[in-house]
């Protein structure tokens, strides 16, 4: 069978933590062999590209430095993880993907289309998720579910406006895009969880 990469997306609070754990779960249980990647993140550097976009700053960081550390982070790991891990039959299992800057940057910072367009046509070079599961929740408990983890990110302490605009980004893509599966993360953890299943269930039925 051929390497597949599914990604999980979400605001804040929408669970995915726990989202990706019963993908894991679901994976180990198919015998599939994978790697579970992040973003910003998994690479050295674009860990700590992760850090520079994450952390408070003394100066405005306008949406557009955002933007452009997120898809360095997102070269590196596409070029030095995600590709290698697809091409010799390795699984990938994704925290956000390129749909997150189309949300996030595209949404609530309202960068234009045209610049998130020219960014992902260079750095993914036509590299899509073979599946992605949208956890959609209200934003106004998303961030309260956040809140209770502990301190918020620079990204986290946005107003609710910026979130309502990334969840309507969010939907409108998933409405478009039969790729991407949405899940009302709104639903008690089990029924969450139940729906997942059901989603990856009808994935690989898909595959065969």
């Amino acid at each position: 069978m051929t390497a597949k990469f599914i990604v999980i997306e979400g605001l804040e609070g929408a669970g995915k933590s726990t989202a990706i754990a019963v993908c894991q779960a679901y994976l180990e249980n198919k015998q599939v062999d994978f790697i579970n990647v992040r973003e910003p993140g998994g690479t050295a550097m674009a860990e700590e590209l992760r850090n520079i976009v994450k952390q408070a700053h003394q100066e405005t960081v306008t949406g557009e430095t955002e933007l452009l550390i997120m898809y360095a982070a997102r070269s590196q790991l596409v070029a030095n993880v995600i590709n290698p891990a697809l091409e010799k039959g390795t699984w990938v299992l994704g925290d956000r993907h390129d749909l997150s800057s189309q949300a996030y940057q595209g949404g609530g910072r309202g960068i234009e289309q045209t610049k998130l367009s020219f960014l992902a046509d260079m750095v993914l070079n036509g590299l899509k998720p073979d599946l992605t599961i949208y956890l959609d929740i209200d934003p106004a408990v998303g961030l309260a579910r956040a809140k209770g983890r502990g301190e918020l990110d620079r990204i986290e302490q946005e107003a609710l406006g910026f979130f309502e605009r990334t969840r309507a980004r969010y939907l409108e893509i998933a409405k478009t895009d039969s790729s991407i599966k949405t899940v009302d993360a709104n639903q008690t953890m089990p029924e969450v969880h139940a729906a997942i299943t059901t989603v990856l269930d009808n994935f690989f039925a898909g595959l065969n």
